[in-house]
This record gives structure tokens, C-alpha cells and sequence, in this order.
């Protein structure tokens, strides 16, 4: 399947608040509007080339677990119909359908939600090296990808530029104070356990993610995006088995390639084959297919 690239949106008409590693954020006065591009990142390195329909995927399964998981929590999406959205918006449909969302401004809370339920990554080199995750004392003898007896929350600062940093729950309650800090644990782990059944179901572990809180209205909220292959690890469950990394429905067959070619991890990135493109986008692809029951719109 064959789809249009967009690197970056052209909204010429519309105040542009920022412009991250995937998405342009527009200041629409009491709303936000959302524009997922194609751009990927791999090491906090945004690559040269992007991802075919990767934007409106990543876009599309947001709006869907947003909408999924309203009776777990709050969240900013308002719509990601464009013909809802303000009328000097919508003369920017064409390049918007599918890849955008109407979002609720909120105060956000400056830390990553990390929720843990696999050994895997960064965990694993930790664990490996300490027999603890994120400062966690977790129990002897685990192995790669193996299931942890429950899930953990493991927050992390959120860095403008460069790498997010772990951090204990006690320097989270520094950093926000007790009360939000137990909350933000609570909701990130109620939203992954809930999650996490869903996606078994349909074939998919969902072996960690990341989650972003805001506060809207003095109501904390999720925002950004979420569970998507871009915030989470998706494994194939029928193929899962501990002890050994696992294939991946995201960008870690993009960066098993990085890895390979002995690219020092500093821009620019090398320019990515088609062939690592297509699969790319392949997994993606897959990933919203079984999560969602239906191809996505490209």
C-alpha cells in the first residue's frame, strides 16, 4: 500500500507553536491542532527520510484509545474529524485528513508515565547489570522479554533536547509533589493493565509504554498521543517467547538497522534504504490492523 509522505505540515494561515520530533502543534487560541507528520526518529535522532502513512496511523490509533480508554481517564482529543474542526483549519484539509487531531490546551506535567510489564531494552541492560529497573530491586534469575510478576511504573524527566533521565518515584514526589506523583503511578498503570488485556486479545503484547498527563481545567488529563508504536513496545503474541529480544510491531526493526551500520548515534543519520522504510511502515501498519479490526485511512 502505497501512501503520500508529508515531512511537515504547510498551514500558513495558522500560528505554529512547535514543531517536535514527529508532530506540528498549531495554537488554534483555546485549542490545539495536532498534526502527526511522517518524520521518524530513532536515538532522539529525527531521520532524514520519513515513513509512508506513518503520521496518520500513529494519529488515527491514538484518537481510537483515546476514545477506548475515556472511562480510565480524561483525555485532550475533541475530535479528529476534520470537517468539525474551525472553519480556517479546514482549508487545510486535504493534507490534514487522517493525520490531525483538535485537542483541549492543557498544563502539562513535565515527566514521562512509564509503565513497564516486560523485560525489556534499557530495563534489561539495567536489570543485567543490577537486578534493578529504574532503581527498582526486581527478583533474581529473570530473563530477556520476560513477564514481570506486575507492572511497574518507572517515570523519567522529559528533556527538550537530548535524552529523557530515570527517575525514582521519590524524586518524582520531589519534582511534583506526593499526592500528583501517586497519581500520575495509579492512572499510567490502570491505562497499561486495561490496554494490555485489550491488545492480547487481538494478538499483540504490549510489552511497555509511555504516557503524557496535562491538566485541564484543574482535571488531570492524558495528552500527546498514546499507545502507539511510537510510545510502546508491540510484540507479536503468538511469537513471544522470554529469553530472547522479540520481533517488533514499531521502529526497533529501524534501529536494529542503525545498529548495524556502526552510525555513532549523532545527526545526521544515515540515509535510510527503501527496503527499511517499507518494512517500517509495514509494522506500523500491522500493529493498527490488529489493535483497531480495519486498515487504517491513508
Amino acid at each position: 500500500m502505497n501512501a503520500p509522505v508529508m515531512l511537515t505540515s504547510e498551514c500558513p494561515g495558522l500560528k505554529l507553536l512547535a514543531r517536535g520530533k514527529v508532530r506540528d502543534v498549531y495554537d488554534l487560541g483555546d485549542r490545539l491542532l495536532i498534526v502527526a507528520t511522517d518524520r521518524i526518529s530513532a536515538f532522539d535522532v529525527v531521520m532524514s527520510s520519513g515513513v509512508p502513512g506513518k503520521g496518520a496511523i500513529l494519529n488515527q490509533l491514538s484518537g481510537f484509545w483515546f476514545d477506548q480508554t475515556r472511562h480510565l481517564s480524561p483525555n485532550h482529543l475533541v475530535t479528529t474529524d476534520v470537517a468539525e474542526f474551525p472553519a480556517e483549519v479546514r482549508a487545510y484539509s486535504e493534507q490534514l485528513a487522517g493525520r490531525s487531531m483538535l485537542a483541549r490546551k492543557a498544563k502539562r506535567v513535565d515527566v514521562e508515565c512509564i509503565v513497564r510489564g516486560y523485560l525489556s531494552g534499557s530495563a534489561w541492560a539495567e536489570y543485567r547489570r543490577s537486578g534493578t529497573v529504574c532503581g527498582q530491586t526486581l527478583p533474581a534469575g529473570l530473563t530477556e522479554s520476560t513477564e514481570l510478576p506486575e507492572p511497574i511504573f518507572t517515570p523519567s524527566t522529559k528533556a527538550a533536547t537530548g535524552h529523557d533521565e530515570n527517575i525514582s518515584l521519590a524524586q518524582l514526589e520531589n519534582l511534583v509533589g506526593k499526592e500528583l506523583a501517586g497519581a500520575l503511578s495509579r492512572r499510567s498503570l490502570e491505562i497499561y493493565r486495561w490496554a494490555r488485556g485489550f491488545a492480547r486479545e487481538r494478538g499483540i503484547i504490549i510489552a511497555d509504554t509511555k504516557l503524557e498527563f496535562g491538566f485541564i481545567d484543574g482535571e488531570l488529563a492524558v495528552i500527546d498521543e498514546l499507545l502507539t508504536p511510537d510510545s510502546s513496545r508491540f510484540w507479536d503474541a503468538e511469537s513471544y517467547l522470554p529469553g530472547r529480544s522479540q520481533p517488533s510491531f514499531d521502529k526497533q526493526y529501524l534501529r536494529d538497522w542503525l545498529e548495524s551500520t556502526g552510525w555513532d548515534k549523532q545527526p545526521p543519520a544515515p540515509p535510510l534504504p527503501a527496503e527499511v522504510v517499507e518494512r517500517t511502515a509495514d509494522k506500523y501498519r500491522e500493529a493498527y490492523r490488529r489493535l483497531v479490526g480495519r486498515d487504517p485511512v491513508l
